[in-house]
This record gives structure tokens, C-alpha cells and sequence, in this order.
């Protein structure tokens, strides 16, 4: 008994810890190019990871259904989920010929233990041995019951027309019967399928037979950003995009260009996947088990740093956090912040952010914020009718900024 508790209080003390060994995170459903996890009811969805601690754990995933607001719905488990709402998972494959070992988890669901019956909100957990949560992803499950109308255009506010952009949107439900519709209906504005940029408790500002519609100038106006950065390490010897220099050490040692700042930075056009990542390498058949591990080294070169800010690299390979493995460190010498995290092979877009004293988060400060730049927009409609258990996801809209708009 005395051994078990100390166990227990080795991986409850341990945890921070824990999640650096954990790694390259993905929760995507099958289809190719696909970034995603807000996808329609009964789409397999598959999670996998990477252990660095290279041995095998018995991981188990558990499934949470969630309100619109992500609270804890008040449904059991057996009202949402046929089957178990709690699984191991079984498919686990070491790492090949890599100078980094590490071991790779994956599961697909629905499988024939887990089917999801219910629309909505939901949150999936890895647990390792004493229950302690080493992760978590959202994802959204949603029905095909209304249709929702998205148009993205330049702010229309005067103070922003340079630097935002405004969402206007229509829920259309031909066959759907909603009677109070400001307590019936919550509407999420996401962008970038970044849950840290998101816009919601927004009321329709009309009305009609089977339609609401949500036209405002200021409630629904995201920061345009910039264009995201991007690296690609599908080679571990020969240098690719955005490399500078490649050195062998215990893992390849990456660096890239340094970005330079410029507080008078004017837009340019530059494609990218807002912020997303794929892994790939040209040295192996199986990216999941033979792409190695890179130490990407990064560099911001700044005459003087920033007052009582921190500055991290940001983007969704760890799932747009704010973290002490992202953050970059002012160099005197060099006049320039610098650091280094290791990532999985691949193409990675990713950009600076600036941290305050206060914790507030700020991604436009280094590299501007621009009406012009391309965002992808998602809209999620919620409805809860008198006296139901939880919140119907009944749509999904998305819609990319044009410039020509």
C-alpha cells in the first residue's frame, strides 16, 4: 500500500515533466490536407503521438462530451458514447532507424469499442498509468441541420479598416423549429482552428422565417495577422527551406534565417496553412515511425529587446500554447532573441508572440497585422432547446478571406 501511494505521488510531482517526453501531437480526421478536428457526426477522427522516453506505457483515451461554453455536459457517457467512453491504446509501434528513439501511439475512432451517437463539444484525454491526464485535444462533431452562410471582408470599422477583418454570417433552418432563438442558439466564431482566437455570446440582429442572421461592425472583427512563417526539415543533411546551416549532433541541429524585426513591416503576400504542420521525410517510407527528430534553432534579431515581454514561437505543433519549451531568449552579443525546440521532421508554419507581465498574448506585435492576409473562419451554430440535456452542434460554416473582397 505504502509503495502504491508513493507511485502515485512520484507521477502526480512528475507530470510537468511528463508532457516533455510527449510530442508531436495530432488529432485530424483520414483525409489528406485536412487540419481540422471539427469535422461531421460519424468522420473517423485519428489521434497519435510520440513518447521520446522510447519504452512502451499503457496509455488509455477517454472522451468527454461538452457544452458550448466546453463545461462538462450533464450526460452520461452511455447516452453519447455505444460502447466505452474509456479505452488502452493498442496500436504501438517504435520509432526506425532514427537517432532520436521514440515510440508512437495512435487510434482511430469510431472503432468497435467507441461510437460516438451525439453531436456537440468534445474534449479526448490521454491517461497514463495512475490517471494522470498527459494531454488533451477539442474536437467538434456536428449535424447537417441548418445551413450557415459565411462572408469574410475588410472591417468596416474606420479605426481598423488596415488591420481587421469582419465576419457576417446567416443560420438558415428550414427544419428546424427554434423558439427563443438569443437563449436557444450559441453561435463560435473560430479562426485558424485556433481555440485561443475565438469570438462567441453574440445575438442575431435579425430575425426572419427560418433564418438568423448576425451582421455587426464591430462584435465579429478578428485581427487580420500576418501571413505565417515556415521551415521545412523533410531533409535531415541537406538544407531546405528557410535553413541556414545544418550541424550533427545528438539529434540534427537546424538553423534557421533570422526573422528581423520591423515595427514599419508592410503586408506581402506569402501562401501558408495558417499555422498548421505536417509531418514528412524523404529519408524514410513511414513518416509516423521513420521521420526523425530536429533540433529547429530560431532567431529574432532586435536592436533592443522588449520591455518586460517574453517573446515564444507560436503555432499549432503544440497547439498554439504558450510554453517554457517556446520561449526565445534575448542574446546581448548577437542582438537578437534566440532558442531552439525539437521537432518532428516536416513543414511547419509557425510566427513570434509577445507575453506581458499580465500573461496577455499578443501575435501581431512582431510581425504586424495586415486586413489583406488570408485567415480561414469557421462559424459553429449550438442549439439547445427548453429542457434539453446539451448543446446540438447543427452546423458548421467556413469561409476564407479574399483580398478581392
Amino acid at each position: 500500500m505504502t509503495k502504491h501511494i508513493i507511485y502515485i505521488l512520484l507521477a502526480i510531482f512528475s507530470n510537468p515533466f511528463y508532457s516533455q517526453n510527449i510530442k508531436s501531437i495530432q488529432l485530424r480526421p483520414l483525409s489528406k490536407n485536412s487540419y481540422t478536428a471539427i469535422v461531421p457526426l460519424g468522420t473517423s477522427l485519428h489521434l497519435s503521438f510520440d513518447d521520446l522516453e522510447a519504452d512502451v506505457k499503457d496509455y488509455r483515451y477517454r472522451i468527454e462530451h461538452m457544452n458550448h461554453n466546453w463545461q462538462k455536459s450533464r450526460l452520461l457517457s452511455s447516452q453519447y458514447i455505444n460502447g466505452f467512453d474509456e479505452n488502452t491504446i493498442i496500436n504501438v509501434t517504435n520509432s526506425f532507424n532514427t537517432l532520436q528513439s521514440y515510440t508512437h501511439y495512435e487510434v482511430q475512432f469510431p472503432n468497435t469499442n467507441t461510437v460516438i451517437t451525439k453531436s456537440g463539444n468534445y474534449v479526448v484525454s490521454v491517461l497514463d498509468d495512475y490517471d494522470t491526464v498527459v494531454f488533451s485535444r477539442r474536437f467538434v462533431l456536428y449535424e447537417k441541420a441548418a445551413i450557415i452562410g459565411l462572408q469574410v471582408s475588410r472591417s468596416r470599422d474606420a479605426k481598423h479598416l488596415n488591420t481587421q477583418q469582419t465576419l457576417e454570417f446567416s443560420i438558415n433552418h428550414p427544419r428546424l423549429r427554434i423558439n427563443n432563438p438569443s437563449q436557444e442558439i450559441h453561435v463560435t466564431l473560430l479562426k485558424n482552428n485556433n481555440w485561443k482566437e475565438t469570438i462567441s455570446d453574440i445575438q442575431p440582429t435579425f430575425f426572419g422565417p427560418k433564418q438568423l442572421k448576425y451582421t455587426y461592425t464591430n462584435k465579429t472583427n478578428f485581427w487580420g495577422g500576418n501571413e505565417y512563417l515556415n521551415f521545412d526539415s523533410k531533409f535531415l543533411r541537406n538544407k531546405s527551406i528557410n535553413t541556414v546551416r545544418i550541424e550533427k549532433g545528438p539529434t540534427f541541429q537546424h538553423y534557421l534565417y533570422p526573422y528581423n524585426y520591423n515595427p514599419n513591416l508592410t503586408y506581402r503576400y506569402n501562401p501558408d496553412i495558417n499555422g498548421q504542420f505536417e509531418f514528412r521525410s524523404l529519408e524514410g517510407n513511414d513518416a509516423r515511425t521513420e521521420a526523425d527528430y530536429v533540433t529547429m534553432h530560431f532567431s529574432l534579431t532586435k536592436d533592443i529587446p522588449f520591455t518586460n515581454k517574453k517573446v515564444h514561437v507560436y503555432g499549432a505543433f503544440n497547439d498554439f500554447k504558450i510554453e517554457k519549451a517556446t520561449e526565445l531568449f534575448y542574446d546581448f552579443n548577437s542582438k537578437a532573441y534566440k532558442g531552439s525546440i525539437l521537432l518532428k521532421q516536416g513543414f511547419y508554419n509557425y510566427t513570434f508572440a509577445t507575453v506581458d507581465e499580465n500573461k496577455i498574448v499578443d501575435t501581431n506585435e512582431i510581425n504586424g497585422t495586415f486586413f489583406q492576409t488570408e485567415n480561414q473562419y469557421t462559424v459553429i451554430a449550438y442549439f439547445r432547446p427548453f429542457g434539453s440535456l446539451y448543446d446540438r452542434v447543427i452546423g458548421v460554416g467556413t469561409s476564407n478571406f479574399s483580398q478581392d473582397k
